[in-house]
């Protein structure tokens, strides 16, 4: 097995991705095509993803109900689709340009104690 199909058992999830193809199928029936929601004529009638993002990742906070966080996925999924940020594209950005996690990494605790071993 390749090495990156082994780091990808651990550190993707294909359960998220098929709840996420489930999901879209569904919205496919209840509210019709994505291109006619998001490319109408007047882009006042079209949906907005972000707001629906943003409302869905409030659910989660409130519920704790990881269906909100497969929504969060699919309305990024569309906004990447059919943006509609006057700005938007894609440009794979450097490291340092990363916001990067909250808290403390494993690696950054690992350095951390390693810098620090005879300290104690």
């Amino acid at each position: 097995m390749e090495k990156s199909e082994l780091i990808l058992k651990t550190e993707f999830s294909m359960d998220f991705v098929e709840k996420m193809k489930t999901r879209m199928i569904m919205s496919f029936y209840k509210y019709g095509p994505i291109v006619k929601n998001v490319c109408r004529d007047n882009p006042e009638d079209n949906t907005d993803e972000i707001a629906g993002l943003r409302k869905r990742l409030e659910l989660y906070e409130e519920t704790g109900n990881t269906e909100w966080l497969v929504d969060v996925a699919n309305f990024a999924m569309i906004e990447f689709m059919h943006p509609q940020h006057p700005k938007a594209h894609f440009r794979a950005t450097e490291s340092c340009e990363s916001p990067g996690i909250e808290g403390l990494s494993w690696r950054e605790v690992e350095e951390f104690n390693e810098k620090n071993k005879g300290d104690v």
